[in-house]
């Protein structure tokens, strides 16, 4: 047995300051003879020889390094083979794969014990207002039960007249299920439904009740000890945009000289943000700044695009613009970036504290839970559809998107079973049982849980844009009520146990129908299993002097799908 992550049982100090000394911690079996860690200072590796003392069964080894650099990367020597962040090897490995010691200013402390719940405004809840509103000429009104126009010229232009206030009236809802944050998607005027085509960043929808109903979601939120996050888009805007028709502010478009300009994958509804403009970036941080007084944090869309365009990568330097424009009014808000892929050359960089983290759970955990008969047509844009993978494979895959970024970064960002963007998780895994599992695993995985709305009920869809189903709430027999739940149960069990949100994850088994997990803090040791089919069964450590906390198993089932949890005394 060899283990190392970033948690404090293995790195105590959760937020080392520039110029001071860390303790990190390799546990080991009794057979290791000798460890050295490897640093990095100024860009030259030294090493420090590891200290060992007996902890029951297990050698831990401790090292103190330098922290000299707003990252320190760092790896262990174990009797001359390399441990990484990519596991162990016996061979030269890559520095990408270091561990990291990060000394920017560490986001703030109730991030980890969130849970977000993704609203998308429109179709989430009405209230009375909203048939007094007059719609924009764009706009198509629907009733309430009329069904999404999935593709098509309507998609974009369907009202069904969701909005702010109608939110405030379900606010018991969400709260029932466990989750503490809302994330809203756009909120600005646009041309669209979706909202990421804003016509300025200045006001607040009409359609969802202007300004005023902000601040009154934003306080009934408050008052329930809740949380609310805005989204903004830093890569583009409308067409439509004030600044887009100012040609005052020209410089903050790519134009050429024909006449046309940059946009969004081409779009040409959605022209691209120009950061080399001075007057860019001081006009975005008015917005960035001003609604922190009813948010509590933002998620920026399509961050890994933001200022890229052909020669131009200004990415890291806008996330830190970003970022310190948000610490300076609210050190104490959430900023987390939109990345369909890999992210973690974007991270670690005094900007963006986390990811919505497609690579390193979405995608992992549907290849393995996927449904036999699931016929998409292409992967998160990944042709050729979902590959079906086995649970070995899965934590390798989270395993190499984790090695790409710091366990801080890993932890601060969001994880997902379906978006506003993707497929319905009901629709990808298929049997409601399979549902559970993956509730499960969102439940008890590192990083941030968020539940887009109507997953608790079983809602389908096989894309985005048919996932924004309106919530049937005044169709319950409709609902899943076991789904509804487990959401609920499984929210609650991450709540009331810390290490489920502060531990460590170390791999106990993995097969290609079973995972099972430790989360682990000084103070708990949580036990979790996960089978997405029936299957042979499996022997785990600790079990007979165990705790079941959710699933009622004394033993690993052998029947699946099956999800169970345990709490472990001792080692």
């Amino acid at each position: 047995m060899i283990h190392h992550d970033g948690s404090a049982l293995h790195v105590p100090d959760q937020a080392p300051s520039l110029d001071s000394e860390a303790d990190v911690y390799l546990r080991t079996s009794p057979g290791v003879a000798q460890v050295h860690v490897r640093s990095v200072v100024d860009g030259e590796p030294r090493f420090s020889e590891a200290v060992a003392e007996r902890r029951g069964a297990e050698l831990w080894w401790r090292a103190t390094l330098p922290v000299h650099n707003p990252v320190t990367p760092y790896r262990f020597l174990v009797d001359g083979n390399w441990y990484s962040a990519a596991g162990l090897a016996d061979h030269e490995v890559s520095d990408a794969t270091d561990f990291r010691l990060v000394a920017h200013p560490a986001p703030p402390a109730w991030i980890r014990d969130a849970t977000i719940y993704q609203i998308f405004p429109d179709r989430f809840a009405r209230s009375p207002a909203y048939a007094e509103r007059a719609l924009p000429s764009w706009a198509v009104p629907c009733g309430w039960d009329t069904p999404v126009v999935g593709r098509g010229e309507l998609t974009g232009r369907q009202i069904y007249g969701g909005d702010l206030d109608g939110i405030i009236g379900r606010l018991e809802h969400i709260q029932s299920l466990g989750a503490d944050t809302v994330y809203l998607t756009p909120f600005f005027p646009a041309g669209s439904n979706h909202r990421y085509d804003a016509s300025t960043f200045d006001a607040v929808d009409p359609l969802l009740g202007g300004d005023a109903a902000l601040a009154r979601l934003a306080d009934a939120l408050h008052a329930r000890g809740m949380r609310l996050i805005g989204d903004i888009t830093t890569n583009h805007t409308g067409d439509g945009h004030e600044w887009f028709h100012d040609p005052a502010a020209r410089d903050r478009y790519y134009h050429a000289p024909d006449g046309g300009y940059a946009a969004w994958l081409g779009v040409p509804s959605l022209p691209k943000l120009n950061w080399n403009s001075t007057g860019l970036r001081k006009a975005f941080v008015d917005p960035l700044q001003r609604w922190l007084e009813h948010l509590d944090g933002w998620r920026v869309d399509v961050a890994n695009m933001t200022g890229r365009h052909g020669t131009d990568d200004l990415t890291h330097e806008v996330s830190r613009l970003v970022a310190r424009a948000v610490r300076d009014v609210r050190p104490d808000a959430m900023l987390v970036a939109e990345h369909a892929h890999s992210a973690g050359s974007d991270l670690d960089l005094d900007g963006w504290q986390g990811t919505m983290n497609y690579a390193g759970f979405t995608r992992p955990l549907w290849t393995w839970l996927r449904a036999p008969d699931l016929a998409l047509p292409d992967f998160l844009g990944v042709p050729g559809g979902v590959p079906s993978r086995g649970g070995d494979a899965v934590m390798r895959s989270m395993r190499s998107a984790a090695a790409g970024m710091s366990w801080r970064s890993w932890t601060h960002s969001w994880t997902a079973l379906g978006t506003h963007d993707t497929p319905r998780v009901r629709t990808v895994v298929g049997d409601p049982d399979r549902v559970e599992v993956a509730a499960g695993l969102l439940a008890t995985l590192p990083g941030v849980p968020m539940v887009f709305a109507g997953d608790e009920l079983g809602l389908t869809g096989a894309w985005g844009e048919e996932s924004r189903r309106t919530m049937p709430w005044h169709d319950e027999p409709s609902w899943h009520r076991p789904t509804l739940a487990r959401y609920r149960a499984l929210l609650g069990l991450r709540r009331a146990h810390p290490a489920l949100r502060h531990g460590g994850l170390r791999l106990e088994h993995a097969d290609a129908d079973t995972v099972a997990f430790w989360r682990e803090t000084a103070q708990e040791r949580i036990l979790v299993f996960a089978r997405r089919a029936s299957g042979p069964p499996v022997q785990l450590p600790g079990l007979d002097r165990a705790v079941n906390l959710y699933g009622g198993a004394a033993t690993a089932p052998s029947d699946g799908p099956a999800f169970q949890v345990w709490s472990v005394d001792g080692n």
